[in-house]
């Protein structure tokens, strides 16, 4: 991006980016790093093939993080993103269904990532307007 692309209302701001896609990155290499004890709690959860899913789902999130705060293939990073939350939010925090000892944590968990996902939802919506 030039500086004078820093002035352009078309591309959403560098700060947010940068804030938006690191926290992703970071979210991202969490899973990959702890890839075993992931892949565990998606069993527990009763996701399939989780041992496919999870490193693949958490590649959506990195390369989604990476690309949205770089402005690399906006529409098609924060689509990744977007695919990511909403794919795994429901099935991975799904706090109706836990007991009432879990159900705050997972309720937390939920609401954040439903917010991560309106961020990617607006990500993407500013991406489709260029």
């Amino acid at each position: 991006m030039s500086d004078s692309d820093a002035a352009d209302d078309s591309v959403p701001s560098r700060l947010g980016r940068f804030l938006f896609g690191s926290a992703l990155v970071a979210l991202a290499v969490r899973n990959l790093t702890n890839l075993e004890g992931r892949v565990a709690y998606a069993d527990a959860k009763g996701v399939p093939a989780a041992n496919s899913l999870v490193p693949a789902a958490s590649g959506l999130l990195l390369g989604g993080g990476i690309g949205i705060g770089l402005w690399r293939l906006p529409k098609l990073s924060a689509g990744s993103v977007i695919a990511f939350f909403a794919g795994v939010t429901p099935v991975m925090h799904d706090f109706w269904n836990v007991d009432s000892e879990s159900r705050g944590e997972e309720l937390t968990s939920f609401l954040q990532n439903l917010a991560l996902l309106g961020a990617a939802v607006a990500f993407f919506k500013r991406a489709r307007e260029n």
